[in-house]
């Protein structure tokens, strides 16, 4: 099975270029999503993109256990991951352990066709509390480890993708 890991900063085009590589596939297409609906602006934000969707996609709601959400995949399902930063956000809410978790997340992975999309929090200034440089770090983290053990990484800027990491021809 291969992922793809799927970068760029809010509103680069990230979760749109992964919708269009799942439809593109061939394989029934399935959303994990991360978010919660916490307030009514999240929650009309949850039902719009579901709405965008349409009924084809399978939609799975996962914000802190992705592993249990990715067991729950179908061979003939390619899975789209939104997103690995608002999970780390969870995880930390929750005082979960975020590398436990992403090694937990690293081995479902290998059993799945995925598509995971993250946000590159790092390439803006300094956070200036220590819980925002904490989830910084975190997030690069993740997004570290991810990419090593992904097939294919995508940087996307103003709904371009640029290659990172593309598989070795052996």
């Amino acid at each position: 099975m291969t992922s793809t890991l799927i970068l760029g900063g809010a509103r680069s085009g990230k979760s749109a270029h992964a919708l269009r590589l799942a439809e593109a596939s061939g394989r029934r297409p399935a959303m994990i999503a991360t978010a919660q609906a916490l307030d009514a602006e999240m929650a009309e934000r949850i039902a719009r993109h579901r709405a965008e969707r349409g009924a084809r996609w399978r939609t799975l709601e996962a914000p802190l256990d992705l592993p249990a959400a990715l067991a729950q995949i179908a061979a003939e399902e390619i899975a789209v991951i939104d997103c690995l930063t608002l999970w780390v956000s969870n995880l930390m809410l929750a005082e979960r352990d975020v590398a436990r978790e992403t090694a937990h997340l690293l081995e479902a992975m290998r059993e799945k066709e995925l598509l995971l999309v993250a946000n590159e929090v790092g390439l803006g200034i300094v956070p200036e509390n220590a819980l925002a440089r904490r989830f910084r770090d975190e997030a690069g983290r993740v997004n570290q480890r991810v990419a090593a053990a992904a097939d294919h990484v995508v940087f996307i800027a103003a709904g371009l993708p640029l290659t990172l990491k593309a598989p070795t021809i052996s």
